[in-house]
């Protein structure tokens, strides 16, 4: 298990690099070019020069999350190949800064989705919340104003050139199904994994978060059949996942469990975090901890364990504590005592 922390750039997070090396075994971050417009190519200089900051503090920089694709290539239209053409010059050059994996995913317009930012818990510490009801009553313009309200740190997937275009972008997606998702994600992935495998890089698709429909928009990547059709697409190495019980576990009929010791083998990179479900179909982000969450993360981890997993794991989305001012869900505080009980998981189970 190659332990990791999700870093969005100087000047683009209130955590440094030397607050996460002084987390225990932590060998790697996870970054991007989060400031780069999607679609756009990722040049030589800016590759080089994130990757020798990154390991000017001892971290290795193998895993990119993300680069984002543009909705032309979602949509398949008559730009997609200008933009698959620069994905593709993207990946190679990652691949000679010595890149190993590139999370994506293929989510139309919004990526993950939550309609609070900062819910209270009962213990007094706030994190990422979905109502369903709200969302399924709610006018898409007001879901970006609420995460706008995040202030000036970037958020992925709601860069603000794309949330200026919502009502073009929701024009352009009316007639497109969940098939004709599937054909365009389909010509995408044939495109690129022949130069993903030259490059020595796997591509790691993120599942939908929540893992259903939103706004009548069609989401694919939503449980164990599509995770198998996903694989069905191609046999090449460079075809994965990154597995996550976070957005996969918000509908409680994928059992995680079961869905790691499936999927695991194919799954380069992981992302561990648990999430309270209410009967009402709400969910709320909570500590790693399997007791407060819905999902079991002690045997999702047994799993991993069962088969000496040495892909990247992260732990994902954190509460806010101690009145931490940060990025909602990636504070240091949560994420840091996060790391620390997958790592106590994993060292009882190889013992």
């Amino acid at each position: 298990m190659n332990m990791t922390f999700r870093w969005y750039g100087r000047g683009n997070d209130t955590v440094t690099l030397e607050q996460v090396k002084q987390i225990p075994g932590v060998k790697g971050i996870v970054w991007g070019l989060h400031q780069k417009p999607v679609g756009e190519l990722w040049e030589k200089a800016e590759i080089e020069a994130e990757m020798k900051y990154i390991q000017s503090y001892g971290f290795h920089g193998d895993v990119v999350e993300s680069v984002n694709i543009h909705e032309a290539i979602k949509l398949g239209n008559e730009d997609r190949d200008r933009y698959i053409e620069n994905y593709k010059q993207t990946i190679r050059h990652l691949g000679e800064y010595g890149v190993k994996v590139i999370c994506y995913n293929f989510m139309p317009i919004f990526d993950w989705t939550r309609t609070d930012l900062f819910k209270e818990l009962p213990d007094g510490s706030t994190a990422l919340f979905y109502e369903k009801a709200k969302v399924e009553n709610l006018d898409p313009q007001e879901l970006v104003d609420t995460i706008s309200s995040a202030g000036n740190l970037t958020l992925p997937g709601w860069e603000p050139e794309k949330m200026a275009q919502i009502k073009e972008l929701f024009a352009a997606y009316e007639n497109v199904t969940e098939d004709d998702l599937w054909e365009n994600l389909g010509y995408f992935l044939q495109e690129i994994l022949p130069v993903a495998e030259q490059a020595g890089i796997k591509m790691a698709i993120h599942p939908d978060d929540p893992p259903w429909s939103i706004f009548g928009l069609p989401r694919i990547m939503t449980g164990r059949n599509s995770l198998e059709k996903l694989l069905g697409i191609s046999d090449s190495p460079s075809n994965g996942i990154t597995f996550c019980t976070g957005s996969l576990g918000a509908n409680p009929d994928n059992d995680m469990v079961a869905l790691a010791a499936e999927f695991a083998g194919r799954s380069p990179f992981a992302h561990i975090r648990n999430v309270k479900i209410y009967e009402n179909g709400d969910f709320i982000e909570t500590s790693h901890l399997t007791a407060d969450g819905s999902i079991d993360l002690k045997r999702v981890v047994k799993e991993l364990s069962d088969i000496q997993y040495d892909g990247y794991v992260r732990p994902d989305h954190g509460r806010h504590l101690w009145n931490e001012k940060c990025r909602p869900g990636y504070g240091l505080y949560d994420r840091a005592l996060g790391i620390m009980y997958l790592h106590g998981l994993w060292d009882a189970y190889q013992s």
